[in-house]
Formats: structure tokens, C-alpha cells, sequence
């Protein structure tokens, strides 16, 4: 050799050629056979997914996909950095290898000489091309230098056949090389290159531990966001079991409780799931308290009936024998006595039948008064109408003290004068009645702000306190007797209470025995 070779990247001599493969089809003739009969099978309804399952299906997934990505991104771009560092290599070994062969002391000798006689590290590739000798090549191992034989020569020539840029040959039992070739005088003289299994073990051992890692990841990850999700949604579960308790009440017929709650943990209203549980105590604390109204509703109803039908029985009693006796008298004579006597019995029945009119016609007018009608609004005198009503009590009480405390200016009001004269006189008649002989009943008219106060108050014994709850309910009464001398129908504050309330007011008692208070406060002005 007389010129010294120079490396080049893109060798003009390296044939261009490439062996084309034909493709060959196969066809394949239709099957055709009986159709068959069977009859189709049903198919099973799939099972639709849970909550649970679906969050877990998708955390999992898009974690596996992004994990995915940058695995297969970490692992290209590492790729490109060691075949840079190769290339860089190769480079520089070619540059060397240059020097190298130019030296007279390699001149003549095959690759397998030059590795001998300078040693390279292992994985070093050489093949020469130096006419007239045949062209050789060996490679550098860690037993030593090893010469190519014929085969492998021909997979070297092979190997470059077709290829542009950095060239890549591959040998059996010796892996695959980057190889950079000499040239002189436009002719290759020479094939430097590496043993690229150092950058295959490296990629091998990163794919080997980034699917490692994300197996172990993933299964870590899922078992992490299953007891998470798990967790979150146990509220959810709870409500779910409450509901099923709940469900399963008999909620149809008699005294009915919901003691079925969501436990406090679980319905803390400061988390998403907590507020559901929640809510639905909230939901199961409304029904109780409507079935208990309902309960409460109906057994008012039925009292109601029961007082209703013994009121009505006794004047029904009193007609029917006293109307039979008339006409059994009548039947024998028409003598005098028998005349009287029947005069008498038409007088007892008329006064039954006012009685019963006038319990008809207190619960006809707690009907209307319940729809909102029999009002009819006027100016209302409340100083006046005490007035009255404690000069038409007095006397049918005169056994009592009445005593009046109204102050210099009348107190007027927008109401219905008769249905408000219609508590006064209601008020002081429960007074009459259940204070004994002797009794101070004072009634007192005055005007707080914006309203209006009637009140009664006596120094008497006192309202029983287990009726003070129910004293303004329909029938109530302290005899549960219901004597005619103890007491009326049980109506008289039940109605009050009605018509105050229908003038937008309220009525409410205070009671210690020497000491009972009835309240009358109503608006001086509707607000409408």
C-alpha cells in the first residue's frame, strides 16, 4: 500500500442491488353445505359492570397506556443516544484503523495478522480488500482473534448489499456489527467496525426491567385503586343496605317508626358520597315525621268519630223515647195529662234537636273555617266586644267575679266581628265552667306593636297538664265522662282556636294551678 486509506460514510462501490422476492396468493374454494336447523341459542344477558369494576377498568387503562408510551419512548430515545455513541465509536475507530493500515509494518498482511499483531478490544471488526491477496476479515473476541471463513463472507457481502448511510453487517455465531469502510483511490480497501451486542444486551435489560416495573406497577396500581375505590364507596354501600332495611318495613297499617338511619360516618355531608347518605336520613327523618302525623291524624280521626257519634247518640236517645212515648200516649187518650204529658215530651225533643243543631253546626263551621271561608272582614271594636261578652257572662256566672282591664283607647282590629265575639264569649264560657264559685276571672284588651291581645285569666285550680297538649283539639275535654254538667261538647276552644288562626293569629294558654292565662294575639291589620 502506498496511499494511505481514508474512512468515508457512504461508499460509491457498495452494490446497489437488492434480490426481489415474488409474492405468491393462495386461494381457497367456498365450502358449501346444509343449512343447518337448529334453533338459535338464547343469549345470556350480559352482566352490566359496577361502578367499581368500571373506575378500576379505567384508571387501570389509561395508567397502562400512558405507562406504555413512555416506555416505548424512553426506550427510543436510548436507543438513538447508544447507536450515537456506536456511530461515534465506529468513527473514530475507522480513523484509527487508517492510521493503522497505512503503517509498511501491517503491509501485505490479512486482518487476521493485523489483529494479532495490534491488538484491539473485543468486538473489534476488520475486513480487507487489498488486491491481489482475497479479501479477508476477523474479529477481535474476548478468546482472541477469530478469521471469517467463506460463508461468512459471503453473509458480509450480502449483509451490505442494497444498503445506503451506516452500514450494518451480520454474522452467524458473531452477532451484528456497525461498520465504517476505507477507501483509497475510490476503491474500498477495508471494513471497520463494533459489535453492536453491547447496545442490544443494554436495550434488552431496559425492556426486560421497564416491563418489570410496569407489570408490578400495574398490579400494584390496580390493587391500590380497588381499595381506594372500595373504600370511597362504602358509604354508597351503606345507604344501599339502609335502603333495602327500609324497603322492607311495613309502612301500610298501624303505628309505623323508621328507626333505620345511615350510620354518621357514613353520612358525613362534607364528602360527595357522604352528602347521599345524607340526604337520605334527611329523606327518612320527613317520612317518620309524616307517619307519625299520619298516625297521629288518624287516631284524631277516630276519636273524633267516636265523640262525634257519642255526642249525636244521646239527643238521637232522648228523641226517639221521648217521640214513642208521645205516640203511646196519644195511642190510649186525649185527656188532658195525656196532652201535657205529650207537650212535655215535643218540649224535650225540641231542645235535643237544638242541641244537635248546634253541634252540626259547630263542626260545619270548623269544616268552613278549615277551607278558609265564613270570614267576613270588617272593623272589629275588640274593647267593645269584651265589654259585651263579659256583661252577657255575668249572668249566667254569677257566682263569679268579672273584672275588666282595657285601657283608655279602644283597640280595633280588621276581623269578623261575630266570629271573634264568638271567641271571647267562648273563652270566658271555659272559665265559667271549669273554675269553681268564687273564681276572679279578669279579661284584659291591649295592643302589642302590630298587634292586638285578648286575655283571660282567672285564679282558679288550673288545666289538668296531661290535656294541655290536646286543649285546643277537637272533643277535648277533662271528663272523659263528657257529663252535660261538667262540661259541652268539647268545641268551644277547638273553635276558637280556628277562627284566630284564620285571622292570622295564635291562642295559647299558660297554666299553674292560681294562675291559667288564655292568650288571644291576632294582627291589628291582615297582611293581605
Amino acid at each position: 500500500m502506498t496511499d494511505a486509506p481514508t474512512p468515508t460514510t457512504r461508499p460509491e462501490d457498495v452494490d446497489a442491488a437488492t434480490a426481489a422476492t415474488p409474492a405468491v396468493a393462495a386461494s381457497t374454494p367456498p365450502v358449501t353445505g346444509a343449512t343447518s336447523t337448529k334453533p338459535a341459542k338464547k343469549t345470556r344477558a350480559r352482566r352490566p359492570w359496577t361502578l367499581q369494576r368500571k373506575l378500576i377498568a379505567t384508571v387501570v387503562s389509561i395508567t397502562s397506556f400512558i405507562i406504555v408510551l413512555v416506555a416505548v419512548a424512553t426506550s427510543a430515545i436510548l436507543a438513538q443516544v447508544l447507536e450515537g455513541q456506536l456511530n461515534d465509536n465506529v468513527e473514530s475507530a475507522a480513523r484509527r484503523a487508517a492510521v493503522m493500515l497505512s503503517s509498511p509494518a501491517v503491509s501485505g498482511q490479512t486482518a487476521e495478522e493485523v489483529l494479532t499483531s495490534q491488538p484491539q478490544l473485543p468486538g473489534y471488526f476488520l475486513a480487507l480488500d487489498v488486491p491481489p491477496d482475497e479479501p479477508n476479515a476477523a474479529v477481535m473476541t474476548s478468546d482472541g482473534v477469530v478469521a471469517l471463513d467463506d460463508a461468512q463472507m459471503k453473509q458480509i457481502s450480502s449483509s451490505l448489499r442494497g444498503q445506503r448511510g451506516q452500514l450494518v453487517v451480520t454474522i452467524d455465531d458473531l452477532g451484528s456489527y456497525r461498520v465504517e469502510a476505507l477507501s483509497s483511490n475510490g476503491a474500498v480497501v477495508a471494513l471497520v467496525g463494533l459489535s453492536r451486542d453491547d447496545v442490544a444486551a443494554t436495550m434488552t435489560r431496559m425492556l426486560i426491567t421497564i416491563a418489570l416495573l410496569t407489570v408490578g406497577g400495574l398490579i400494584l396500581l390496580a390493587v391500590a385503586t380497588a381499595w381506594t375505590i372500595r373504600r370511597g364507596l362504602a358509604p354508597l354501600r351503606d345507604v344501599a343496605d339502609t335502603a333495602d332495611r327500609v324497603s322492607n318495613l311495613k309502612l301500610d297499617q298501624g303505628d309505623v317508626s323508621i328507626t333505620e338511619r345511615v350510620p354518621d360516618p357514613q353520612a358525613d355531608p362534607r364528602t360527595e358520597v357522604g352528602r347521599v347518605g345524607a340526604a337520605l336520613n334527611s329523606l327518612l327523618d320527613h317520612v317518620d315525621e309524616s307517619l307519625t302525623a299520619r298516625q297521629r291524624n288518624e287516631e284524631r280521626m277516630r276519636a273524633f268519630v267516636a265523640d262525634a257519634s257519642h255526642e249525636l247518640r244521646t239527643p238521637l236517645a232522648s228523641i226517639r223515647g221521648y217521640s214513642e212515648l208521645s205516640l203511646k200516649a196519644l195511642g190510649r187518650d186525649h185527656a188532658a195529662a195525656t196532652i201535657e204529658t205529650t207537650e212535655s215530651s215535643l218540649e224535650r225533643i225540641q231542645a235535643q234537636s237544638l242541641r244537635m243543631t248546634s253541634l252540626v253546626e259547630d263542626l260545619l263551621l270548623l269544616a268552613r273555617l278549615d277551607e278558609g271561608q265564613e270570614l267576613v272582614y270588617g272593623s272589629v271594636d275588640l274593647t267593645r266586644l269584651a265589654i259585651d261578652a263579659v256583661g252577657d257572662v255575668q249572668t249566667t256566672g254569677p257566682d263569679h267575679e268579672w273584672v275588666l282591664e282595657l285601657g283608655d283607647e279602644p283597640v280595633t282590629i280588621a276581623g269578623d266581628a261575630g266570629r271573634m265575639q264568638q271567641v271571647a264569649t267562648n273563652l270566658l264560657a271555659n272559665a265559667r265552667t271549669h273554675t269553681p264559685a268564687g273564681t276572679t276571672v279578669t279579661v284584659s284588651v291591649l295592643r302589642d306593636g302590630g298587634d292586638a291581645v285578648l286575655r283571660v285569666h282567672d285564679d282558679g285550680p288550673g288545666v289538668d297538664p296531661a290535656i294541655t297538649d290536646e286543649l285546643f283539639e277537637r272533643f277535648s275535654r277533662a271528663d272523659r265522662s263528657r257529663a252535660r254538667q261538667t262540661g259541652g261538647t268539647g268545641l268551644g276552644l277547638s273553635i276558637a282556636r280556628a277562627i284566630v288562626e284564620a285571622h292570622g293569629g295564635s291562642i295559647r294558654v299558660r297554666s299553674v294551678p292560681g294562675d291559667t292565662t288564655f292568650e288571644v294575639r291576632v294582627p291589628a291589620r291582615p297582611a293581605d
